[in-house]
């Protein structure tokens, strides 16, 4: 019975006192207490509740509290962990990249390293090719002295007349014989005296295979005279046909490899001397032999390792 319906009863009572046997006045009477105090009881069952749901109100308002910042939690632990991600991501990316780079400068070294290898390689084929044709020139300069030599002590004679020079510098041996010595004036065939030189010359030259022989005819500057000019038009072709003829004998009869012979004629090109004297004129003409270097890498292949 709630509060209403207990007031509801009393002013029933109240109303109906005056008209009622003393009987139903006290039935009606214990019926009110009755009223009020399962009223009183409603009403303190009602504050208990009230209290009880007021206290459970709070507990859950406590535990959505409690849940909520769990929530709060979880999702800042969640945010946190996907900026974690995203910056081992990052991370990761910059590691790819950089070990793109370290591969490429690995490729980039490797190509150095053989790049330098072969230049090594290079080299040391170059430094052996040149210490080869170093002990090759040492080995021609030596038997060019050898030659310089030979020539001096056959020529004695003649270089003591004067007549002949032989000068050798490094691997350059240049043997100059005035021309009376293998010549009558104006003629181009050797004479017999000059053959006899030319023997000694060519039973040495022809030991000699690392060199190019060049045989050169010179003349002075004097124009040839009429009596002549019907073979020797001039002094080149006077030049040239005794340096033939030098030539000629050195292959036909001295035995010296033709493949290293060559004749030239200057005519008075390359005087020694002003050609202002008659000592000057008989000085400018001559007959030179000069040897002188082949290919060197030729000579080098030749040598015995």
């Amino acid at each position: 019975m709630n509060i209403c319906t207990v007031t509801r009863v009393v002013m029933c009572a109240a109303l109906v006192t005056g008209c009622v046997s003393s009987g139903t006045h006290e039935e009606t009477v214990t019926e009110l207490e009755e009223a009020r105090k399962s009223a009183a009881q409603t009403a303190a069952a009602f504050e208990s509740f009230k209290k009880q749901t007021a206290a459970e109100a709070d507990s859950l308002r406590n535990q959505l509290a409690d849940v909520n910042a769990r929530i709060a939690s979880l999702m800042s632990g969640t945010t946190t962990a996907q900026e974690e991600i995203a910056r081992l991501q990052k991370r990761a990316g910059e590691l790819e990249a950089e070990t793109a780079r370290a591969n490429d400068l690995a490729k980039q070294l490797s190509g150095r390293e053989q790049d330098l290898n072969e230049r090594l390689k290079t080299e040391a084929a170059e430094k052996a090719r040149l210490e080869k044709e170093r002990a090759a020139k040492e080995a021609e300069i030596q038997r060019l002295t050898q030659t310089h030599a030979e020539l001096t002590k056959s020529l004695e004679a003649e270089i003591a007349k004067g007549d002949i020079k032989i000068k050798q510098v490094r691997d350059r041996l240049t043997i100059n014989m005035v021309d009376r010595v293998l010549f009558d004036s104006g003629q181009s065939q050797v004479k017999p005296a000059g053959l006899q030189v030319l023997k000694q010359v060519s039973d040495i030259l022809k030991k000699v295979t690392d060199k190019q022989i060049r045989i050169e005819g010179h003349t002075d500057n004097v124009p040839i005279g009429v009596k002549l000019r019907g073979r020797f038009p001039t002094n080149w072709e006077l030049s040239t046909a005794r340096a033939t003829s030098v030539v000629r004998y050195l292959i036909e009869d001295g035995g010296v490899d033709r493949a290293n012979l060559l004749a030239v004629g200057y005519a008075d090109t390359r005087p020694l001397v002003a050609n202002d004297t008659e000592e000057g004129r008989t000085a400018n003409r001559r007959i030179e032999i000069a040897l002188y270097p082949k290919d060197l890498s030729e000579i080098a292949s030749q040598l015995k390792p």
